[in-house]
C-alpha cells in the first residue's frame, strides 16, 4: 500500500466511507445554502441595490489592500515559522537530551495552545513588562510561535522519511554530520513534505484573521470597518468569505497537485529501480 509522508493511504472500505460522507456533507451544505438564500431573499438582502456598491472599484481596492496586508503577515509568519520549525525538528532529532527535551516540550505544549491565546499574551501581557511590539508584529509573533510547532513536526516527518543510507553516503565522502544534514538530507525532506507545508500555510493564512483582535488591517478587519461604514453587513462578509474561499481553495489545489506529482515521481523512480535490478540480475 502506498503512503504519504504523514499518513497511510485509505483502503477500499475507507475510501467508500469517505465518498459517502463527502456526498452527505455536500447535500447538507447545499440544503443549508438554499435555506440561507431563501431567508436572504425574504428579508431583501438579495436586492440589487444592496450589492451595487461592490461593483465599484473603491470598494474592491479597500478590500484588496486588506488582502495584501493578509498576505504580507502570512508570508512573514510562514518564513519565520518554517525557520524555527526546522530548528525545532533538528532539536527533536538531536542525540543530546539537553537539546531534544526542550524542543519536544516546546512542540507538545505550543501545539495545544490556541493561537488566539498567544495573541492575547502579546497584546496584553507583554506590554506590562515593557515589551510593546508594533502592530504588525503583534499578529506575526504569536502566529510564528503557534505555527512553528506544526512546521517542526512536518519537517521531522520528512527528515525521518529520508533513507539512512543518504546520511551514511554523506559521511562516507567526508562530510560532517551537520553538513550532511543541510546539504543532503534537508533538501530531500523539504521536497517530500512540500504539499504538507503548503497545507499548513493555508491554515496560517486563515489564522491571520485574528488580526482583528489587534486592529491590524488584514482582510477580515477591513471587512469589519467597511461594513460599519456602509451598513451592508451581510453583503460585506459574504464578499470577504468569497475572497478567502478563492485564495484558500487555490492554495489547497496547489498542495494536491504537488502531492500528485510526488506520487508520480515516486512511482517512476520505483519502476526505474526495479528495471535496473532486473537488468543487473539478467546480466549476472
Amino acid at each position: 500500500m502506498s503512503s504519504t509522508v504523514l499518513f497511510d493511504e485509505p483502503g477500499p472500505r475507507a475510501r467508500r466511507r469517505i465518498r459517502v460522507a463527502t456526498v452527505l456533507g455536500a447535500l447538507a451544505a447545499l440544503a443549508l445554502a438554499a435555506l440561507a438564500v431563501r431567508q436572504f431573499a425574504a428579508n431583501g438582502q438579495l436586492d440589487a441595490a444592496r450589492w451595487q456598491p461592490y461593483a465599484t472599484w473603491p470598494m474592491w481596492r479597500y478590500l484588496l489592500d486588506g488582502l495584501w496586508s493578509t498576505f504580507l503577515a502570512a508570508v512573514v509568519a510562514a518564513a519565520l515559522s518554517m525557520t524555527l520549525g526546522v530548528a525545532l525538528a533538528l532539536g527533536r532529532l538531536s542525540a543530546s537530551p539537553w537539546v531534544r527535551r526542550p524542543a519536544a516540550a516546546y512542540v507538545e505544549v505550543v501545539r495545544v495552545v490556541p493561537a488566539l491565546l498567544l495573541v492575547y499574551v502579546v497584546l496584553f501581557a507583554l506590554p506590562r513588562y515593557g515589551l510593546d511590539l508594533p502592530l504588525f508584529w503583534k499578529l506575526v509573533v504569536p502566529l510564528t510561535v503557534s505555527n512553528a510547532a506544526a512546521y517542526a513536526e512536518i519537517f521531522r516527518a520528512g527528515i525521518t522519511s529520508v533513507e539512512r543510507g543518504q546520511t551514511e553516503a554523506g559521511l562516507a565522502i567526508g562530510l560532517t554530520l551537520r553538513r550532511t544534514m543541510w546539504l543532503i538530507v534537508l533538501p530531500q525532506a523539504a521536497r517530500r513534505v512540500l504539499p504538507s507545508l503548503v497545507s499548513q500555510s493555508v491554515g496560517l493564512l486563515k489564522d491571520t484573521s485574528l488580526g482583528f483582535v489587534v486592529s491590524y488591517g488584514e482582510l477580515l478587519y477591513s471587512g469589519k470597518v467597511l461594513a460599519a461604514y456602509n451598513g451592508l453587513l451581510i453583503q460585506t462578509y459574504l464578499v470577504v468569505a468569497l475572497i478567502y474561499l478563492v485564495v484558500n481553495a487555490s492554495l489547497s489545489k496547489l498542495a494536491r497537485v504537488l502531492e500528485a506529482r510526488q506520487r508520480t515521481a515516486l512511482k517512476r523512480r520505483t519502476a526505474r529501480a526495479a528495471t535496473a535490478t532486473t537488468i543487473t540480475g539478467t546480466v549476472a
